[in-house]
């Protein structure tokens, strides 16, 4: 065989990687030190065509670049999460060392679909779920797998609901020949779980949006007309829906009648709790997910109140047996048909067929940190939500839109005699972030426009909430 070319020799090469590693470590601990002191912006807003002519889609024949100088132009145009003034998206500030573990699962790149390919970081994804499950009020015989973001978390719960409830065997048999399936949902759940249902092939018909009340939780008295509703349609209710922790609001659904509902009519009760969940981790807060252990199936993202990176997304189900119903199929090269229990190739139960060492990453976090870290940070940001409401109920030209059940607020600034108040909160958005100063977000409530923050960083004070408040009456008079 002919000798290996010099640039696949340099491209593996251990000490190159040594020295491009330790002068990346010093260039983002840099960049890690800047940011959390809140230098510079905290994004460098452009429009998308002008961010597009700044990336060359041509590339070179030979080595051009090096890392140092690719990485000083990504880190000057990204959004800095560190920043204590990113209170935007639930996307958090990720803990230091999970960027390193997140480094070395990369290069071992061990696929954890199957044990053979991921004999550590299977076992440790277990592990890590039992946690969870124990934190969440599951029973022993609790089980789950990690997936790919709260999209495809919701999905596998809702697969597994069908396939639990229905006693169709839909995965031979399709869905032809049975009623027409429904699930019911809060008016203010997350799009991702109607974007589910519709996968499922219920259509929007099949979709049933239980009222809520006027802090946006889920109305317990409104379920039994919505379920008789949905079958004075002919369709066969399986699911019900709540949140932990919605998107918009982040209203907690009261949990203990929606369990006695779907027990009373033999429905699955699955819980949404992404962003919400972990409140179970504060002593403080942990009433807020009450009657979270009586669901079947919950989803609990570790990227969001967690601190790892995106995306680490549990699946826990009540009775772990149902966690292997959700994509129960052949695939003889890899698994054994029916192989219920064989928690160590987690291809069983998700969606992925090559699925990143997740449980490595959500294992390590635990083990190097410590629990009690993780219930410190939760009540640290529920307290912060609770300190910028009372903010905003103190200052005369801002509107609080609900208490905060979590740490995300949501609020509009109404200056005196000021007609378009839907038109001042999009443009005072859009004027923070385009100096930098402030990302947050916006949501429609009740038919209007309201600014939204998630306070996920946890090293934003109350300083700097004041800053937001007096950076939006600046922008809101020019």
């Amino acid at each position: 065989m002919d000798a290996l070319p010099e640039a696949l020799r340099s491209a593996f090469d251990p000490e190159r990687f040594r020295r491009d590693g330790h002068a990346l470590v010093d260039q983002l601990a840099d960049y890690l030190r800047a940011v959390t002191q809140r230098g510079g912006p905290v994004l460098p807003w452009a429009e998308p065509e002008d961010n597009l002519a700044r990336w060359s889609g041509s590339f070179p024949d030979e080595p051009g670049t090096s890392l140092g100088e690719l990485m000083t132009r990504v880190l000057a145009g990204s959004n800095h999460l560190h920043h204590p003034r990113y209170v935007g998206h639930q996307v958090t500030a990720p803990l230091p060392s999970s960027a390193l573990v997140h480094l070395a699962s990369a290069l071992l790149n061990n696929g954890t679909a199957v044990y053979e390919m991921g004999p550590v970081s299977a076992p440790m994804e277990r592990r890590a779920l039992a946690w969870m499950a124990q934190q969440a009020g599951f029973p022993a015989e609790a089980d789950g797998v990690l997936t790919s973001g709260g999209s495809v978390g919701n999905l596998t719960a809702l697969l597994a609901a069908r396939q639990a409830i229905t006693g169709r065997d839909v995965w031979d048999e399709g869905l032809a020949g049975g009623k027409p399936l429904a699930i019911l949902v809060p008016d203010e759940t997350h799009y991702c779980v109607k974007r589910a249902a519709q996968i499922l092939g219920l259509g929007r018909g099949g979709i049933f949006s239980i009222p809520v009340d006027e802090r946006f939780r889920l109305r317990p008295e409104a379920l039994p007309e919505t379920f008789a509703l949905a079958e004075r349609t002919g369709r066969q209710v399986f699911a019900v829906v709540a949140s932990a922790g919605s998107t918009s609001t982040g209203a907690f659904d009261p949990l203990e009648p929606v369990a006695d509902f779907c027990r009373q009519r033999g429905l699955w009760f699955h819980v949404d709790g992404a962003h919400g969940a972990a409140a179970v981790l504060s002593p403080k807060y942990a009433h807020l997910a009450a009657g979270l252990g009586r669901a079947e199936s919950l989803v609990w993202d570790a990227h969001k109140m967690m601190l790892l990176p995106a995306l680490v997304t549990a699946v826990l189900f009540r009775d772990g047996r149902r966690s292997y119903e959700a994509f129960s199929q052949r695939a003889d090269y890899l698994l054994r048909h029916g192989a219920h229990g064989e928690w160590w190739n987690p291809a069983h139960r998700t969606l992925e067929c090559t699925k990143r060492m997740m449980g490595l990453e959500l294992w390590a976090a635990l083990a190097l940190h410590g629990t009690r870290m993780f219930s410190d940070y939760v009540t640290r940001m529920f307290d912060l939500g609770r300190t910028f409401a009372a903010m905003l109920d103190d200052a005369d030209d801002f509107e609080l839109a609900v208490a905060p059940d979590c740490n995300i607020v949501c609020f509009r600034h109404v200056p005196d005699d000021f007609q378009d108040l839907d038109g001042h909160q999009e443009r005072v958005r859009a004027r923070l972030l385009a100096e930098g100063s402030f990302y947050l977000v916006q949501t429609r409530l009740r038919g209007h426009v309201h600014l939204r923050v998630t306070l996920i960083n946890p090293l934003t004070t109350e300083a700097d909430l004041e800053g937001l408040l007096e950076s939006i009456r600046r922008v809101g008079s020019s």
